[in-house]
């Protein structure tokens, strides 16, 4: 689940919005319904929630061991969006089974509030893909902007392979930390495109940040009037975006990548899809 919510000058994550809101749909209907049937105290709702995002976070460290190794304090950074959402909802409603079973005036209020949350959690994330379908069909825009050399460079001369663009600028700190995990990846994929779209800096700005961290960046194009925040609807950075070797768009990271959940997408968009796959077997 992908986006942001803008209320005033705030910028919200609307996978955040989306487990606050489904967490307090849950308590709220296991509350009235618990005080309903006459009981009192409190449902431990809260405790199976918590279990579920500690075993998604737990299952995704796990899958990503190798990348986490490198810093370990980067497990408990959990803004790099790294969980494994399967997992964290069958924790919860084996958890929460599990207490129905030895509490029964606690069965219909703890597992409808769990059902809430579900719910509103899965109706958020179908929201949320609807919302990006749009730009899946649209796929890679034809768009130019120029290179570092001052020439035009149109998005389009990058298809035929995967596409990651990130939007970034030197002043905002997420993107100044993930810039040596980029730098690495192109290095470890080269059959991906990375595309680093600095957004409204000026060429001799983008050259002194560049030397000043010495990076040596693939493909950094300069976007002076910010057209791809419009074009992609992304105004807070930093934001990445993921594209198949055919164009269309298939992911969104908005906010810091870590180099376990870059190297996640990357798989993933590294891997053949059942659409190369069907192009391959036409005669």
């Amino acid at each position: 689940m992908n986006g942001m919510l803008q209320i005033g000058p705030v910028m919200l994550p609307v996978t955040l919005l989306a487990i606050i809101t489904s967490v307090l749909a849950g308590q709220w209907i296991s509350a009235w319904l618990f005080r309903r049937c006459g009981r009192d105290g409190q449902l431990p709702l809260s405790r199976l929630l918590l279990a579920g995002l500690l075993a998604s976070r737990a299952t995704f460290v796990a899958e990503q061991f190798d990348a986490y190794a490198t810093d370990p304090t980067s497990i408990i950074d959990i803004r790099d969006g790294g969980w494994n959402a399967t997992v964290g909802f069958v924790t919860a409603w084996a958890y929460g089974g599990w207490l129905a079973w030895r509490r029964h005036d606690w069965k219909v209020p703890l597992l409808v509030g769990l059902a809430a949350s579900t719910l509103v959690w899965s109706g958020a994330h179908l929201l949320a893909a609807a919302s990006g379908s749009t730009m899946a069909r649209s796929g890679l825009p034809a768009v130019e902007f120029r290179t570092l050399a001052s020439e035009p460079q149109s998005l389009q001369d990058f298809r035929g392979r995967p596409v990651v663009i990130n939007l970034w600028a030197g002043w905002c700190p997420p993107c100044r930390r993930e810039m040596p995990i980029f730098a690495q990846a192109q290095e470890e994929y080269p059959d991906i495109a990375f595309v680093f779209l600095n957004q409204g800096e000026s060429l001799a700005t983008v050259k002194q940040f560049l030397a000043q961290q010495d990076l040596a960046l693939n493909n950094v194009l300069l976007d002076a009037d910010t057209q791809a925040a419009t074009i992609f609807g992304h105004r807070a950075l930093p934001a990445t975006l993921f594209f198949d070797s055919d164009g269309r768009h298939v992911d969104t990271r908005l906010g810091e990548l870590s180099r376990a959940t870059l190297t996640q997408r990357l798989t993933l968009l590294n891997r053949p899809s059942i659409h190369d796959a069907s192009k391959e077997k036409r005669p």
